[in-house]
Order: C-alpha cells, then structure tokens, then sequence
C-alpha cells in the first residue's frame, strides 16, 4: 500500500495552481471539470508518476473552522521533503513567500513552516 492522493482545501483554485506551480515548483497533472470547480492536481516535477497533491476548494462549511485553528496553532496542514530546508527559505522569501517558522534543526531533522497564500501552513523538512 502507498500514498496515492492527499489534498488540501484551497480558497482559490487559480490562486492555488499560479503559487504551487510558479513558487513552489510543482507541476499541473490533472485539470478535470467538475461542476464550478475542477479535479486539479499537481506532482513533483521529480517524480511526476509520485503523489498527486489535489488542489481542493474550501467550499465545506467544516474546513474554515479546521483551517483557521490549525493556523491559529501554528500547525502545518502537510509537509513537504526538501533537500536543504535553508535554501528553499531563502529562494521562497526572494520571492516573498511568508514564513511563520524560520528553519529550525531538531537533531538530524530540519523544518519550516510557510503560508502558501491559500488559507494553509505548509512545513518544509528534510531529514539527514
């Protein structure tokens, strides 16, 4: 068994697609039609056959709620596996992405924790 699909829920599926795609380097899969909204994933550029990432929209009226105390709390909604979490820092904050944890090392493991514009915390973590 593996991880096929996981999601997060998005304000703004454009929105969403222009910052996960233009900043943080993934790349459009699936553009499906469904109703208003669509079936729009994206997948590492490094492993396009990988996890799918679901680009949801946030339109339950259960995921505002959920959002806004995981963010409230500081708590990343999912992670993402980087090589060198320091320089993902600073290419994301050249391109003005905000962080809400600057990289932080707990013993072998690295992490930081950016606002990805959507309603969301993702962390950044590599493991030595």
């Amino acid at each position: 068994m593996r991880i096929h699909l996981t999601s997060v829920f998005v304000d703004d599926q454009e929105k969403a697609l222009r910052f996960y795609t233009d900043v943080l380097g993934f790349v459009k899969k699936t553009e499906v039609p469904v109703g208003d909204a669509r079936w729009l994933t994206v997948v590492s550029p490094e492993d396009p056959d990988g996890t799918e990432l679901l680009l949801e929209p946030a339109g339950h009226p259960a995921v505002q709620p959920y959002r806004d105390a995981l963010v409230r709390d500081g708590i990343p909604i999912t992670a993402f596996a980087v090589d060198d979490v320091r320089a993902e820092w600073e290419r994301l904050r050249g391109l003005g992405v905000r962080f809400t944890q600057n990289p932080v090392e707990m013993g072998t493991v690295t992490t930081a924790v950016l606002d990805d514009t959507c309603g969301n915390l993702i962390q950044l973590v590599h493991q030595a």
